[in-house]
């Protein structure tokens, strides 16, 4: 799979924009500290153009407002009787929302592309089956 790689100022960007958007009329203190937060891990991913833990944090970061903006959502729905303003803050959190997991990719593929490694460290040697020693006693003599 061949797909255009998105820098992380235009993730950060986009995300901060919106963030803005749903925060202006539509203020949850738990959405703002989340989002915020996740905002400032992009900033250092940005800034520190080698750093494969700055941008791991991203990813996790914004991974993990997937779930806290999903949860906000569910639990705040403005309802039927909301200004416009609200339903606007709303639609940009939803829409916010369903970038989220695209942004991940794109901030995934930086990570690999700097240097990160997604190995969970087990490893078995076949070619090396001769070593094999037998901890059984009566096999020894």
């Amino acid at each position: 799979m061949n797909t255009p790689a998105v820098d992380l100022k235009v993730i950060v960007l986009l995300h901060w924009m919106l963030s803005i958007w749903v925060i202006t009329a539509w203020f949850l203190l738990n959405y703002a500290w989340a989002n915020c937060t996740m905002l400032a891990l992009g900033v250092w991913a940005v800034a520190q153009k080698d750093s494969v833990d700055a941008v791991v944090m991203f990813l996790f970061g914004m991974a993990l407002t997937i779930l806290t903006d999903s949860v906000q959502l569910g639990l705040n729905y403005p309802g039927d009787k909301a200004t416009h303003e609200i339903q606007f803050s709303f639609s940009m959190a939803i829409i916010s929302l369903l970038l989220k997991p695209v942004s991940c990719f794109c901030i995934y593929r930086t990570y690999r592309a700097r240097g990160g490694s997604c190995s969970i460290g087990i490893t078995v040697d076949w070619q090396n089956q001769q070593s094999y020693q037998s901890i059984d006693p009566a096999s020894t003599q």
